[in-house]
């Protein structure tokens, strides 16, 4: 069934919902996981702005990564630098390297206003990605 998960984590608390699925499925199926992470920044008419640091990306991969291996997961990470208009194509882009058969992202609850002018990265990632994604809903408890 899945034998190569790629998983999408970001800053957010959201992410650890996307971890243990991506880790639970990867246990049932013997599957090995990658763990990714798009350090954003934002570009506005004068500048580049980082939206987050190398330390913090470093600390979500960490965290994930430690997550996935207490679970028995074979698992690895990587990082990658864009614009927040280039994540959802980082992820495809990382998914189709990886040569992953599904994608486990979580998806970001925001009204349908805020929606329209800036999409949703789990729906941009669905329509780049020639990958099945699994929308990994928040439940509240930690990875």
């Amino acid at each position: 069934m899945f034998q190569r998960i790629l998983v999408a984590v970001d800053p957010s608390p959201t992410r650890l919902s996307a971890v243990r699925l991506a880790g639970d499925l990867a246990r049932l199926t013997d599957a090995q996981v990658r763990v990714v992470h798009v350090v954003a920044s934002s570009a506005t008419l004068a500048a580049v702005v980082p939206l987050e640091d190398e330390a913090q990306a470093k600390a979500v991969v960490d965290e994930a990564l430690a997550a996935l291996r207490e679970k028995g997961v074979k698992a690895d990470a990587t990082l990658f630098h864009g614009l927040t208009t280039q994540i959802a194509t980082a992820i495809s882009e990382a998914a189709a390297e990886f040569d992953a058969d599904l994608i486990v992202v979580s998806p970001h609850h925001r009204g349908s206003v805020e929606a329209l002018f800036n999409p949703r990265i789990s729906d941009a990632v669905a329509h780049a990605s020639r990958t099945a994604v699994l929308l990994a809903p928040e439940d509240g408890t930690e990875a």
